[in-house]
């Protein structure tokens, strides 16, 4: 008889303890082990030998722990409105804009091709402050934890009125708005999102109290308009604030007509925000 041990050594027990089996009957090799005691050996080597074997392959799970610590340096645009300076104790509005993936990398001049920045340079003035952070990793997500970083470091530092804080995005940076809808729900008095990959699953999260504005292009090739008819659904269906604009025959770009209708802009600076309301 041939086996494995726990080394995964092959071994003969026949030859360990001189029994040798004949065609027949059991013929020993030897007459020093009276046969029980042949017997008795054997199946306690057996036992020995198996059981180290299923002692080397049962699994074990190892409790440990370590603190992550991540870094993401954020360069930014911040506009100041006109009359910022004239009432020391005045508190203004702040709009976060997120942009999309084709104004990602490391030449922050890019953040200026569209929305808010953009209008900004043509010259057009808002009556709130304006954060425009870029994401540095041209194919990776928002890191919106470090964005919310920067808000409240923004916040801290600068005269804004902490329940006007407004939040929207285009694109890559549509979704992340979403993300930061999500996973900040007391933070943001408005959203409004443009041709953004939506949360689903996690509307809920969403502080109900909170208006939100959603714009897509019907023939959007890049993200379909699929992903904001399903999300406005679910947030209708759960008694959420909606207006939802679907522009025909546009496509991923509908961020042009979405921030260049000074509307939009009218409607933020009317809404305050409403404590979170758990769904």
């Amino acid at each position: 008889m041939r086996i494995f041990n726990q080394f995964g050594i092959l071994i003969d027990i026949y030859d360990i303890f001189g029994i040798w089996p004949s065609a027949k009957i059991g013929i020993p090799k030897s007459n020093n082990i009276n046969e029980p005691m042949k017997t008795i050996v054997l199946i306690f080597c057996c036992l020995f030998i198996f059981e180290g074997c299923a002692s080397q392959a049962s699994p074990e799970l190892i409790n440990s722990k370590m603190e992550v610590v991540t870094s993401e340096t954020l360069r930014y645009y911040l506009y100041y409105p006109g009359n910022y300076e004239v009432d020391p104790e005045e508190k203004f509005p702040l709009l976060l804009f997120l942009h999309g993936g084709g104004e990602s990398g490391g030449d922050l001049k890019s953040v200026k091709r569209n929305g808010p920045p953009k209008l900004i340079s043509g010259g057009k003035k808002f009556p709130f402050l304006i954060l425009a952070p870029q994401n540095p990793q041209e194919k990776m997500w928002w890191n919106t934890r470090a964005v919310n970083q920067l808000l409240d470091s923004i916040i801290a530092t600068n005269k804004v009125d902490e329940n006007k804080i407004y939040l929207t995005g285009l694109s890559r940076g549509g979704g992340a708005a979403w993300e930061m809808a999500v996973q900040y729900p007391d933070k943001f008095a408005a959203l409004a999102v443009v041709c953004g990959m939506t949360p689903v699953p996690y509307a809920s999260w969403i502080n109900k109290n909170m208006p939100i504005r959603v714009y897509h292009g019907d023939q959007d090739k890049s993200i379909p308009i699929s992903e904001s008819i399903e999300m406005v659904a679910k947030l209708k269906e759960m008694g959420y604030n909606v207006d939802f604009t679907i522009y025909k025959g546009v496509g991923h770009n509908a961020w042009d007509k979405a921030y260049e209708n000074k509307e939009l802009y009218e409607w933020f600076v009317l809404q305050k925000k409403q404590a979170a309301v758990e769904n």
